[in-house]
This record gives structure tokens, C-alpha cells and sequence, in this order.
């Protein structure tokens, strides 16, 4: 029998290896999230959770415990770790890598610090034009690395049935913390800034939008099979300064993305901006609790999915209670394809993880009420 050429061993190993990433990546594809995002039908409504890796947990509290916020997420075995810990632990249909929306602001030399206690902290805030030109240059590549090579790792560490959702902070909500030195109540200096030092305003948007849809994008072709955006502080402003201040950058966000990956456009507080958000893009949107999902999804319009929104305190009731809210929001839903089940914002450090297996549990256990109420999509 005639041996068997290395280099034709090598050809069969590099064959089965591209038939195994093949199979993944349908396997991935096929899964209940990414079948949602495409407003396809699925047996169950998928279910995953902002900050689903936090605080809550006494096994990343231990690690936290061990290293700072910030070097955890430099950590890509770290981040990794935590990512897939949440996802085991949950059981949801999606992992989301473990990051902050603030990274990027490091590397544009604002002063970044996260304080214990206190939240993130900026030293240098912007309050003018030289100060926005006197930003760094920022490169998701060369500055974010780290982040790219947590989603490499932890989509080769996780299971191949689930997707891995990377995400990064809109324009507004990074330029928000930039020019506040922080969080703030009445994004006061925001809304001075925008409208007195409008040439200012227009380039730092103009450059975080630029970083925005870059890093999204390395991100998709680091792995992750979904993006979402988080405009957290959008919902301060009026309809009339989000179309003229805001829009024209987070679409320019979602343009560069369009195609490449299901993108979740998620914002807090913005019943009154959803028609507006619509327009600047996103395949899903994604809404809290302070409008009921029905009429969000009205609004939005049925040619898009639609994430959320149960109260994150109902995570802090009992599980009868958990139990009817979120029969609720499901029943919301109405059966339409395009659903994904989602708290209104992230997981709140005192909840007890119990509740969050629960409901987890709860709302797989509910088959697609699409099998028994069909709602034309």
C-alpha cells in the first residue's frame, strides 16, 4: 500500500478543519438569537441579559476581587473566562463580550479612570474646539486590541451553537461622558456644548463616529456574530436636537456595519425618540420598560425585530412576580417573529442569581406563542 504524502495529510487535517468551522458557523446561524434578529420564526423566544456578567455573581466578584475593572478588561483570558461563566451559568442564547463602552476614551487621552465606588471618572473633560483637536488619535486595531483578542478567544471557547454579541457605545453617549467628566443628572454641559460650540460638537462627533463604526466592525470580523450600540444618556435629549445633534452620526455608525452583522440599536429612556432612532438604523432595536413593548414595537415598525424590556428590579421580586412580568412581556410580543427577551437594562448588583436562572428558565419553558396566536408579521 503506497504511504500517505505529509503534505496530503496536511490538505485532509486543513479540509476538515474548514468543514468544522463550516458546520459551526451554521450551527451559530441557526441559533434562536440570530434567527430573531432576521425576524425568522423560532421554537422559543431567545432570552440574554445586559451586564449578564457582574457583579451579582460571587464567582466574578472574586475575581474582581483579584484585579481591577479596567486590567479585567485587558485580560483577554479574564474576559473570556467571565463571558462563557455567565453563559454556562444562565443558560441564554447569546454571550456578550465582557467590555465597557467606555474603552475607547482611554486611548483618546481624556484622563479614563474607573473609581471604586464612584464610576468612571474623566480628568481632562472637553469644553472647546482645541480641546476636541487636541484628541489622540484612536485606532480600534492598534488601541483596542485587547478587546478583539477576547472576542478571538471567546468565540473559540464557547460553545459553537452560541452567538457572541460584541458592542461599543454611540456617538452621543461617549461624547456625553467626555465633555460631563463622568455620568450626569441634566447633561447640562453636554447640551451647552452641543449647541454654543457647535463646530466643536460636529468634529468630536464626526471623530467618534469614525472610531465607532471601525471598532464595531473589527469586532464582527473578530468574531462576534452581532453588535449592539448603546446610546445609554439618548434619552435626555428632545426629538428636534436628536435629529440635528445626534442622528446624522449614529447613522453613520450603522451604515459602516450594514450587511456585516445583526445590529441592536439600544437606548434608555427613548420612548420619544424611537420613530427618530428607526431612521438612524439598527435591525433590532432595543427598548427599556418605560414603554410597554406592544407599543414600542408599533411605533418602531414590524419590519424590525425589537429587544427588551422587562423593569431590572422585577429581578429583585419574587419569582411569582418575576414569573407574570415576564408572561407579560411575551404576551406583548404577540407571537410576531423578531422578539428577544431582555431586561431594560443590565442586571442590578444586589439580585440574586437564582432569580436570574429563573427567569431564564421561565421564559424558555413558554413555547413561541406564535404556535398558538399567529400574528401577521
Amino acid at each position: 500500500m503506497a504511504q500517505t504524502k505529509p503534505q496530503d495529510n496536511e490538505s485532509g487535517e486543513r479540509q476538515a478543519s474548514t468543514s468544522t468551522h463550516v458546520q459551526a458557523e451554521k450551527r451559530s446561524r441557526e441559533s434562536r438569537f440570530l434567527r430573531a434578529c432576521r425576524r425568522e420564526s423560532v421554537d422559543r423566544t431567545p432570552i440574554w441579559l445586559m451586564r449578564q456578567a457582574g457583579r451579582y455573581q460571587s464567582e466574578f466578584r472574586e475575581i474582581r476581587a483579584r484585579t481591577s475593572f479596567l486590567d479585567l478588561c485587558k485580560n483577554a483570558e479574564l474576559a473570556c473566562e467571565v463571558t462563557v461563566m455567565a453563559v454556562e451559568m444562565l443558560k441564554v442564547d447569546a454571550a456578550i463580550i465582557f467590555a465597557d463602552i467606555l474603552l475607547p476614551l482611554e486611548p483618546l487621552g481624556v484622563g479614563l479612570e474607573y473609581a471604586k465606588g464612584e464610576g468612571p471618572i474623566i480628568h481632562r473633560p472637553l469644553s472647546s474646539l482645541q480641546d476636541v483637536q487636541s484628541l489622540r488619535p484612536c485606532h480600534a486595531e492598534e488601541h483596542l486590541g485587547y478587546v478583539l483578542n477576547a472576542i478571538k478567544l471567546t468565540r473559540r471557547t464557547l460553545r459553537q451553537d452560541v452567538p457572541l454579541i460584541g458592542f461599543a457605545g454611540a456617538p452621543f453617549t461617549l461624547a456625553s461622558y467626555m465633555i460631563e467628566g463622568g455620568s450626569s443628572k441634566n447633561f447640562d454641559k453636554t447640551k451647552q456644548f452641543m449647541r454654543n460650540e457647535t463646530p466643536a460638537w460636529k468634529l468630536l462627533m464626526e471623530r467618534v463616529a469614525e472610531l465607532t463604526g471601525e471598532y464595531l466592525k473589527a469586532q464582527i470580523e473578530a468574531g462576534a456574530e452581532a453588535v449592539q450600540l448603546f446610546d445609554s444618556w439618548v434619552g435626555c435629549l428632545s426629538p428636534i436636537d436628536y435629529r440635528q445633534y445626534v442622528q446624522p452620526y449614529t447613522k453613520k455608525v450603522i451604515d459602516t456595519v450594514r450587511g456585516a452583522a445583526p445590529l441592536i440599536h439600544f437606548g434608555t429612556g427613548t420612548s420619544g425618540l424611537l420613530p427618530n432612532m428607526v431612521q438612524a438604523g439598527g435591525d433590532v432595536v432595543g427598548v427599556d420598560w418605560r414603554i410597554s413593548l406592544d407599543r414600542a414595537w408599533q411605533t418602531i415598525g414590524f419590519d424590525r425585530g425589537i429587544q427588551g424590556n422587562l423593569d431590572t428590579t422585577i429581578l429583585l421580586s419574587d419569582r411569582a412576580t418575576i414569573a407574570a412580568e415576564a408572561k407579560r412581556v411575551l404576551q406583548e410580543a404577540g407571537g410576531r417573529n423578531g422578539h428577544i427577551f431582555n431586561l431594560g437594562h443590565g442586571v442590578l448588583p444586589p439580585t440574586d442569581p437564582d432569580n436570574v436562572r429563573f427567569l431564564v428558565e421561565f421564559v424558555h419553558s413558554q413555547e413561541n406563542a406564535a404556535s398558538e396566536r399567529v400574528v401577521p408579521t
